[in-house]
């Protein structure tokens, strides 16, 4: 409980501040130009903390999902190919199919994160080891990766690839408050269904007969999330692009918060990576002015070094 309302106080802090920069500009409109400080707050700032609040704990929750369904700590939406799935998905739609609307891209991210969350199980399987998981994403990643540069050279636009540069790093600067009601429209529902599996995710870390003996669908069950992560993931990366490492660190937070349960890790990873995302938004308004600093860039700077201290923990562990 205590640390659920500490996470509380955190998201309520990082909100604040994120609307509230820069103070020094902002702030004295407030009391010489009300009109324009309301438009500001409502049309910039707004949907940039929304985007930031709903993009982090899709990334979170359904990191924490995914690995609780893989059995596996190095699971995350960006190093299972999952985001490059939907980033495919997205540049394929827009560019090679000529789809611009905001319905259509969504659409299209979707399909790609599903299809890369699905080439994931038939590679890996179940519960595949942590150097086979991790190979079978690095693989899935990098065709993902290589067919996203395919499409935006052979786009009939000859600047493709300088219009999705920010986009594809991830990027809250610059949405209306219409895209952010639509990735929440979209991402709430997804999340919502991965929330009410939280005691048979925790049941299922038991094996699939022990999950399946408790009157659980296991099948099902696998089905469910994988589906819910994809449009959660699809919608959101196709708004803000693809950012990367958040997916990992939040859920590993969650669980030590949770004594290791990975159902009850789903709600405090949602939140704990809303907190990163909206932190990371705010350091790259430090960036020197006329500099747009991707915030992707932030949190791999983040999310590396644990990516690599996590995968050297799990070799000392084995004695390799």
């Amino acid at each position: 409980m205590r640390a659920r309302l500490f996470l509380l106080l955190a998201l309520a802090i990082a909100g604040l501040v994120s609307l509230a920069l820069p103070a020094s500009i902002l702030w004295p409109l407030w009391a010489e130009r009300p009109a324009l400080f309301a438009t500001i707050l409502l049309e910039l700032r707004l949907p940039r903390l929304l985007l930031a609040l709903i993009f982090g704990a899709s990334l979170g929750l359904t990191g924490a999902a995914i690995q609780a369904l893989f059995a596996n700590p190095l699971a995350s939406p960006d190093i299972n190919g999952a985001s490059g799935g939907a980033a495919l998905g997205a540049v394929v739609t827009g560019y090679s199919l000529g789809l611009g609307d905001g319905y259509a891209l969504t659409i299209g991210a979707i399909a790609g994160a599903l299809l890369a969350l699905v080439a994931l199980l038939l590679l890996a399987g179940k519960r595949a080891d942590s150097i086979s998981f991790l190979l079978a994403g690095v693989a899935i990643t990098a065709v993902t990766g290589a067919a996203t540069t395919l499409a935006l050279a052979l786009a009939p636009s000859p600047f493709a690839f300088y219009d999705v540069y920010d986009w594809m790093m991830g990027s809250f600067v610059d949405h209306s408050l219409g895209q952010a009601l639509l990735a929440g429209a979209i991402t709430l529902p997804a999340l919502f269904v991965i929330m009410r599996e939280a005691n048979a995710l925790d049941h299922l870390v038991l094996g699939d007969v022990v999950a399946q003996s408790m009157g659980h669908d296991v099948p099902r069950l696998r089905r469910r999330i994988i589906i819910a992560s994809a449009v959660a993931i699809g919608a959101c990366v196709s708004i803000c692009g693809a950012v990367g490492f958040v997916g990992l660190v939040a859920p590993f937070l969650a669980r030590s918060l949770t004594r290791q349960h990975p159902g009850r890790a789903l709600l405090p990873a949602a939140m704990i990576g809303a907190v990163m995302l909206m932190c990371a938004d705010i350091v790259t308004r430090f960036a020197p002015i006329g500099r747009n600093l991707p915030v992707g860039v932030v949190t791999a700077l983040i999310g590396v070094p644990f990516f690599l201290w996590l995968v050297a923990g799990r070799r000392w562990q084995k004695g390799l």
